[in-house]
């Protein structure tokens, strides 16, 4: 164990993790040159696209440290380094907390050309929260317009370092990453357990197989396990036995043994999803009571809910089955049957914020052939009944009438915006509007002028859910940046609005809005709705309604088939004879016509 070092790459969105983790596989020889590609860890087509880490990613490395200089004699050997690949954006930070508790240090990764921001000081204080060895990376210093001094003096002001502690790095070139590798192995404590100890491993994370079962992703603390052996998850009581053990480079390569120390695959054969969770204890099966279970990790709160249908109700089971397996493989997403009676049968699903649900749904279709229907999402309203009953409101269709209500409170976060103090005026007035409330604002020092400053605000979740992030980045030419988390519930005046659609209300457009805020959010509905729609051979009606007030309209005229086309000729009150035929026949199907909604009009109103 004195030859293991296990950690992970930290960092804001975009600041270079998997480029970076590229140029260490690539050095260490883990993955020969000829297979080596761009974001290499980043294993999904969805990743590769969006140019973003959506799932952590765990890969083994051996290094041989032999060049370095008198400092490090003492370090001279073999070594096995596990790195964690983890995202940057603030909806996937479970996997960063959960990364970070199967390591003992961290890179952090900061873009000299963007300087610290707001998932850097997030992710840092999670890694503090795991006492967790820091090494600050520079990252990015080839790029002409990088700012390498003014970034040390944020990182020193940030983690009271001396300037030698940091390392200038670029991903793109591989400068630097001999530096960082002896860094990782004379700064990062090795391991601790019990080598003779009876086996126990910490799960963060799962998959499922179709040959091998559940395979949990698992940290080694104590003891060891080889093939063929009877192991038990402690929480869930499952018992299974070990298909197969192995490690990651960076695809599974099977072993005999996984040892204290070490983080690896354990396939359990097990055929039930629910059996293994992130967090569990796997241990021998024969010890599994006398076994205390290990510290596992804060039950991940979902705040953004969102119904998802199949778009074909027969494809209910496929969904179900496609909703367990992703579960297994993303922590964060919780769900539980729902039925509509427009929509049928499907899953009432909580997400960490929009991008999340987006990937959710995009890896449903891509992974599982599955068409959708996602309804508008919402957050989980507290609500007071009339009688002192409580209750947690997670869709407008939920929502009691209002005689029965009492109050309403709606989840608030505390969010840290970094800007520079250019676009300070237009950020404040952003928020403001989003019904924020100032708290205080600080200076990121650097030595070279305050140009950047740290605005800590409070405002309600439902304010950043739809496009805050979008104007964010508008009102500071992209250059500002959000971290938030959730505070409290706080009281709110919300109404359920519903969208009728030819006079038939559309459940899966129903939103929860201010009262106050009505009128303009319902305008903004029918609006997007009249674009997104297609015409029909009739006029349509789209209305915006609160109870059984009509707030905003809109009519979406009718496709005119030229019915005079087949006359050659003929007396004109023929011609209006047909006319007010088609115009008969044009109000008959305005009263039973039905509309089918396509897909981008529920994302024309998700994106409003």
């Amino acid at each position: 164990m004195n030859n293991i070092r296990n950690f992970c790459i930290i960092a804001h969105i975009d600041h270079g993790k998997s480029t970076l983790a590229d140029r260490l596989l690539e050095f260490t020889g883990t993955v020969p040159r000829r297979e080596m590609r761009e974001q290499l860890l980043d294993t999904m087509d969805l990743e590769r696209e969006r140019g973003i880490t959506i799932k952590l990613q765990p890969v083994r490395m051996q290094y041989k440290l032999q060049n370095a200089d008198c400092r490090m004699r003492n370090f001279y050997g073999d070594y096995i380094l596990n790195l964690i690949d983890t995202p940057g954006h603030v909806d996937f930070n479970y996997e960063v907390s959960r990364s970070l508790a199967a390591v003992e240090g961290a890179l952090l990764l900061v873009d000299a050309t963007q300087g610290v921001q707001a998932q850097t000081l997030g992710n840092l204080y999670l890694a503090l929260e795991q006492n967790l060895t820091i090494i600050p990376v520079v990252n990015k210093i080839d790029l002409p317009n990088a700012e390498v001094e003014r970034t040390e003096a944020e990182l020193i002001n940030l983690l009271g370092c001396k300037k030698e502690d940091i390392i200038r790095a670029s991903g793109k070139t591989g400068a630097g990453v001999p530096e960082i590798l002896e860094a990782i192995i004379s700064r990062i404590p090795s391991p601790k357990g019990g080598v003779g100890a009876p086996f126990r491993a910490l799960v963060f994370d799962s998959k499922y197989d179709e040959f091998k079962g559940v395979v949990a992703f698992a940290r080694v603390v104590d003891g060891e396990v080889s093939r063929e052996e009877a192991v038990k998850l402690l929480a869930t009581r499952a018992e299974g036995q070990t298909l197969e053990v192995g490690y990651f480079k960076p695809k599974m390569v099977a072993a005999e043994k996984l040892r204290a120390g070490e983080i690896g695959y354990i396939a359990t054969g097990l055929k039930n999803i629910d059996a293994c969770r992130v967090g569990d204890t796997i241990a021998a099966a024969n010890l599994g009571s006398r076994v205390e279970p290990l510290r596992g990790y804060k039950e991940v709160r979902p705040m953004v809910f969102a119904g998802i249908f199949p778009k074909e109700g027969s494809n209910f089971l496929r969904l179900r089955e496609a909703m367990m397996k992703l579960k297994l493989n993303d922590a964060a997403l919780s769900f539980e049957p729902e039925s509509s009676a427009a929509l049928g049968f499907g899953f009432r699903s909580g997400m960490l914020g929009l991008l999340h649900l987006e990937i959710i749904q995009e890896r449903l279709r891509r992974e599982y052939n599955l068409e959708l229907v996602v309804t508008v999402p919402s957050v989980a309203y507290r609500v007071l009944k009339t009688g002192g009953a409580e209750m947690i409101v997670k869709s407008p269709a939920e929502l009691p009438p209002q005689t029965q209500i009492e109050k309403i409170q709606e989840p608030w976060v505390k969010a840290d915006i970094i800007t520079p103090k250019d676009f300070l005026g237009n950020i404040m007035a952003l928020v403001t509007e989003k019904r924020g409330i100032y708290k205080n604002t600080e200076y990121l020092a650097s030595g070279f002028g305050s140009e950047r400053a740290l605005l800590h605000y409070e405002l309600p979740l439902s304010a950043i859910l739809v496009d805050f992030y979008d104007k964010l980045k508008s009102a500071s030419s992209g250059y500002a940046s959000l971290n938030y988390e959730i505070l409290e519930y706080r009281d709110a005046e919300v109404e359920r609005m519903d969208i009728l659609v030819a006079e038939e209300p559309v459940e899966a457009l129903s939103t929860i809005v201010y009262s106050d805020e009505a009128y303009r959010v319902g305008r903004k509905i029918v609006e997007s709705l009249k674009e997104a729609l297609p015409r029909q051979m009739f006029e349509v009606k789209i209305q915006a309604a609160l109870g059984g007030k009509i707030v905003a309209a809109e009519r979406l005229s009718a496709m005119k088939k030229d019915v005079l086309a087949k006359m050659s000729g003929g007396d004109w009150t023929r011609k209006m004879k047909l006319l007010q035929k088609q115009k008969k026949g044009k109000k008959k199907m305005m009263g039973k016509g039905h509309i089918d909604i396509p897909t981008e009009a529920f994302l024309a109103v998700l994106k409003r």
